[in-house]
């Protein structure tokens, strides 16, 4: 029996992979409208997602085009970044947009609107480069038939080239409701003291420009019976199977999830994700009840062996930081998992030991003597000689730390606090739009 192996289908481009695989298609050229070649290639950019890079080019013309799309699902949220531009480090800051960025400088009230550009890896000169070389076109012929608009444009063009130069600070803002949107941060592990992300629920209209519709939407009558998969079919000692895709390479995989009680805690879905072509395992844990009320604060203090097996359940919406290691982590840059406070600090530390440097139109800014420092400290922690404080943040009060007595508050290792969500957090969970007291 003959066998092939099966390889991912999103691969980084390295040494050992000389030859990655292109797909040559013959497409119509829209500039001269004869058969010119389009290529594709399934790739991974390091720190970002999987992508798919394509590149046209016509021989009889010599008209040349290159774009970028996502090559895996879109995210469960939305996404927008705010970037103070101060140093000529900002300018060189790689920047990956899709089709659905949308990009804004409020200091000249200029947008470049969602789906007007095709997705790009650029940075943030380039952005400024490519709308000035926007607005240059046809500028010569505009002088001679509308010279008033054309000295508009001119004047304008002025203001952009200060940008560039950084005559005085401005602001970038990027919305993309895809969630397919990324600023490089070159202090990367560090949190970056310039730029904010922050992640919300997109609406109905914006689900439906993706393409994102509910099944009452696809068929008004499948309400009767609950969805096979659904919590409410799910029983405790039951594992269900259902096939999906790799997230890291996007090959068919099958995904185990279970329905299970935490002591003391309440009741959580397990899923777990194993790949036989690149052999990526995940397991993810999900709350099956919904959003409590209030956001829930655990400071953990690590100093031995006991700290470090104690239970942690980390949602996704939960983010982690280490203060003595300046170390803050986004809820679902690790994602939800039920594991052990050294679990965690593991996880972080694979994660930047498998991150590698940004590559793009500037090099990478981000400095790998710094990050391999950073591994050197947690690795201190995880051998005993360092001791730390693990903080916990949810503000959908999903996560839970198992406390090593029988009341939390007579724990000296562990600090619980509980906090009213802000308008902001709420926002993000996408519960301003409803009675946040029917959630518990």
């Amino acid at each position: 029996m003959c066998t092939t192996e099966q390889k991912p289908l999103f691969r980084d481009l390295t040494a050992e992979d000389p030859e990655p695989e292109v797909t040559e298609i013959e497409s119509l050229c829209m500039n001269c409208h004869s058969n010119g070649k389009t290529r594709l290639l399934l790739t991974r950019i390091p720190h970002y997602k999987n992508v798919v890079l394509m590149s046209f080019s016509c021989e009889e013309c010599g008209f040349e085009n290159n774009e970028i799309q996502p090559g895996g699902a879109y995210a469960d949220l939305g996404v927008r970044w705010k970037l103070q531009v101060q140093e000529n480090i900002d300018l060189n800051r790689q920047v990956v947009k899709s089709d659905h960025t949308s990009i804004r400088i409020p200091e000249l009230d200029f947008e470049i609107p969602a789906q007007s550009q095709k997705g790009e890896v650029t940075t943030v000169e380039g952005i400024i480069a490519r709308a000035m070389a926007g607005l240059s076109q046809d500028q010569e012929t505009r002088r001679r038939e509308h010279p008033d608009a054309a000295a508009q444009i001119d004047a304008f063009l002025e203001r952009l080239q200060a940008l560039k130069t950084l005559q005085t600070p401005w602001t970038l803002q990027l919305e993309d409701i895809s969630g397919n949107c990324f600023v490089e941060n070159p202090v990367a592990p560090r949190k970056d003291p310039r730029c904010d992300r922050h992640d919300f629920k997109r609406n109905k209209e914006e689900d439906h420009k993706l393409g994102i519709f509910t099944q009452e939407e696809l068929n008004d009558e499948a309400k009767a019976e609950p969805e096979v998969g659904s919590y409410d079919c799910m029983v405790t000692d039951e594992v269900l199977q259902f096939r999906t895709n790799c997230p890291d390479c996007n090959a068919p995989a099958d995904t185990n999830m279970k329905l299970t009680k935490i002591p003391h805690f309440k009741e959580v879905v397990i899923m777990a994700t194993v790949c036989d072509a690149c052999g990526h395992r995940t397991n993810e844990v999900k709350s099956g009840s919904g959003v409590e009320p209030r956001g829930v604060r655990y400071e953990l203090r690590v100093a031995g062996r006991a700290d470090f097996s104690r239970d942690v359940l980390k949602s996704d919406t939960c983010a982690l930081s280490v203060p003595e290691l300046d170390l803050e982590v986004g809820g679902r840059a690790l994602g939800g998992r039920f594991t052990t406070a050294e679990g965690l600090l593991r996880g972080s530390l694979e994660q930047l030991r498998d991150s590698a440097a940004l590559t793009g139109d500037a090099p990478a800014l981000a400095d790998p003597q710094a990050l391999t420092e950073f591994t050197k400290k947690i690795e201190e922690v995880l051998d005993g000689k360092r001791a730390v404080t693990i903080v916990l943040d949810d503000p959908a009060g999903n996560s839970y730390v198992q406390a090593l007595t029988d009341d939390p508050k007579d724990d000296d290792g562990l600090k619980v606090t509980w906090y009213e969500r802000s308008y902001e957090q709420n926002d993000e969970l996408g519960l301003n739009d409803i009675n946040v007291d029917n959630y518990s």
